[in-house]
């Protein structure tokens, strides 16, 4: 009985659902639940959505366009709604998109110490396409382009491919 609990524990928490992609300039990432929403020193805005073990962990590419770069960074393993754990392990990517150049970082947590990404540098990627998995609970940053106005809220849940994160 533990075995089979086990087993349907796993097979529920690496679910990957279908989803009907949104409209919009860009959209959310990652499930789970805005952290934060940051003005950066350069003019963009970081919007960091914290990933819980019971969200769906398949990354999305929030807009259409080539990734220029994936980079992994060595890191610690705190919990990823702590902000130390802006020095966790991680992945950042970077896309060339209609909008310029747009990053995202995906953080791995406490528990999740794995990040796999699913596309390589210079792979053409359309909206809401699988990008990558992070194992367990963890947080993706997006880093919206001076000029582009957040639409999601502190405390507001997101659905990676379906939440629109900008305004027009």
């Amino acid at each position: 009985m533990p075995a089979t609990a086990l087993a349907a524990g796993m097979l529920w928490f690496f679910r990957d659902p279908e989803r009907e992609i949104a409209q919009g300039r860009v959209i959310s990432p990652a499930d789970g639940v805005v952290q934060s929403i940051m003005p950066w020193k350069d003019g963009r805005t970081r919007v960091a959505i914290f990933m819980s073990p019971l969200n769906v962990h398949v990354n999305r590419a929030p807009l259409a366009g080539t990734v220029t770069s994936v980079e992994h960074v060595p890191g610690g393993f705190v919990p990823a709604f702590n902000k130390e754990s802006e020095n966790n392990e991680r992945v950042v990517w970077h896309f060339d998109t209609e909008l310029g150049d747009i990053e995202m970082v995906q953080i791995a947590g406490a528990v999740a110490r794995r990040i796999v990404p699913y596309v390589e540098q210079g792979a053409k990627v359309e909206q809401g396409e699988r990008i990558g998995l992070i194992r367990f609970g963890s947080r993706v940053d997006l880093y919206l382009p001076e000029g582009v106005e957040v639409a999601v809220e502190v405390g507001q849940p997101t659905t990676a491919g379906v939440t629109r994160l900008d305004r027009d």
